[in-house]
């Protein structure tokens, strides 16, 4: 019986990821809105009916491509920190991982950092895979803090009430031992990768910094600063 069910199993799992690999396809060609659980079970093979047992609905099988997008890209930048080097290293080669992966993996990059798909909400259970990046970031700071080597964040204006509250709740949440005006800044941080490597893959820094590489590790190194890692 129990040999029966994992037989069971390992073949559901099999189709599952025949399924996702399919729909990954679909979205290099039709987008994430133009995803179709009929055509995913048309170039399977296999009635509508029967894929819906693995995916009761679109926004089901896009649920799973998002969270398995944000683990792919999680795992990249945790593979990519190196605990025994200086801080600002490390910052950087979580940074370059990150814009590696989006450039190996465009479309599953678009699928979570592009436009919104419409008619669709990624439900809460997709939050935790998608931390995984800012995690690994934050955690390059607590490090730097804890050994005493983070340089303390400038002054800066005072947040308005409605932020200060925002960032007193993540930092409880996420990070208590940081600092909030480097809590502050690494959310800058984090927004200006992200936004640098979406212009990029989409377009915009042609006629300008394009290839973009030299700019790329330049902006990362005064990030790095910008956020209290000293060099060296």
């Amino acid at each position: 019986m129990n040999a029966s069910r994992t037989a069971r199993q390992r073949a559901r799992d099999e189709l599952t990821r025949e399924i996702t690999d399919v729909a990954r396809r679909q979205l290099a060609h039709a987008g994430a809105d133009g995803l179709s659980l009929r055509a995913v079970a048309r170039e399977l093979g296999m009635v509508s009916s029967a894929l819906y047992r693995y995916f009761p609905s679109r926004d089901e099988l896009l649920t799973a491509l998002i969270t398995e997008a944000y683990d792919a890209l999680g795992t990249a930048a945790e593979s990519a920190d190196r605990p025994g080097d200086p801080p600002a290293r490390r910052w950087m080669s979580v940074c370059a991982a990150v814009r590696d992966w989006a450039r190996t993996h465009p479309h599953e990059y678009a699928l979570i950092y592009g436009s919104p798909i419409p008619d669709y909400q990624a439900p809460r259970s997709t939050v935790p895979p998608a931390a995984r990046v800012p995690l690994v970031l934050l955690g390059v700071l607590r490090d730097a803090w804890a050994a005493g080597t983070l340089a303390p964040a400038p002054a800066t204006p005072e947040p308005s009430a409605q932020l200060a509250g925002q960032l007193r709740e993540l930092s409880e949440t996420v990070v208590p031992d940081l600092p909030g005006p480097t809590l502050t800044r690494a959310l800058i941080a984090w927004t200006q990768l992200f936004g640098m490597i979406s212009f990029e893959l989409f377009g915009q820094l042609v006629g300008s910094v394009d290839p973009s590489d030299g700019f790329f590790a330049n902006a990362t190194e005064q990030m790095a600063g910008f956020v209290g890692l000293r060099s060296g």
